[in-house]
């Protein structure tokens, strides 16, 4: 099936390694262009040259920045020439239940998770045109809390309701929003998740047990679904929130 990806040009955040790298990965597969960004300028750096320099290009930036989103749309427009959409992909919140995490984690989350994602969404639609899209990785966690995840839990679901509105005000135009609910996905994420029980294996045993498909998926299956996302093969796909979870929520 042919995505219509081909040098098309998507700005992806947190995409130094995880399920923003995969993404991308995926993206330039399918003949697409990326600005490939995050906090970590060696991370940013490697990353952009594994996918290949002629179709990708490296920009260090903090999600939490105020100046970021006009830096890396221009940096598409700069670098390939065009600007078709964005995939805002952050790490996740500091773990920690209700009673434990502090204010500074509350605002550090909230500038970064929430804020940042707002300003990147909202420069995206100031810029793009007809057939453009703006992603947003989210959480299984917008439809159903996820114990030791309280941040998450509080900011997520809130994210993912500007999203919907923002489909609703973009629509007429022509611009798509689309959301990504990861659940269980074996990113280094996870494992730390894991890692925080005293038992990582027995852990993700326990968890997976859960799962009806009974396994974590893998980056590349996220990234294969948020590609087809992003790309004009799903041109009358906008405002879902999409579980990439292997069935794990039971919701409607």
């Amino acid at each position: 099936m042919d995505l219509g990806l081909k040098d098309r040009v998507y700005v992806v955040t947190g995409a130094s390694r995880g399920l923003g790298l995969a993404t991308a990965r995926e993206l330039v597969a399918e003949g697409a262009k990326v600005v490939v960004t995050g906090r970590d300028a060696e991370g940013v750096a490697q990353a952009a040259t594994g996918l290949g320099e002629d179709v990708a290009v490296g920009v260090a930036a903090d999600n939490a920045d105020p100046a970021a989103a006009a830096r890396l749309i221009a940096a598409a427009r700069e670098r390939f020439g065009r600007f078709d959409g964005v995939l805002v992909s952050v790490g996740g919140p500091a773990p920690g239940f209700s009673a434990d995490n502090t204010d500074e984690q509350w605002t550090a989350a909230f500038e970064s998770v929430f804020l940042g994602a707002v300003r990147l969404a909202r420069a995206a639609a100031a810029e793009l045109e007809e057939g453009g899209v703006i992603g947003f990785v989210l959480s299984s966690s917008v439809y159903e809390p996820i114990p030791g995840l309280a941040i998450s839990n509080g900011l997520r679901p809130g994210l993912a309701g500007f999203a919907k509105s923002l489909a609703a005000d973009l629509g007429p135009r022509g611009i798509r929003v689309v959301g990504l609910l990861p659940g269980r996905i074996s990113t280094d994420r996870m494992r730390a998740l894991d890692e925080l029980s005293g038992d990582a294996e027995a852990s993700r045993t326990r968890n997976e047990a859960g799962i009806p498909l009974r396994r974590y998926g893998t980056p590349e299956e996220f990234g294969r679904t948020a590609a087809f996302l992003l790309s004009p093969a799903a041109s009358y796909v906008t405002g879902v929130m999409l579980p990439v979870d292997g069935g794990a929520l039971r919701s409607f």
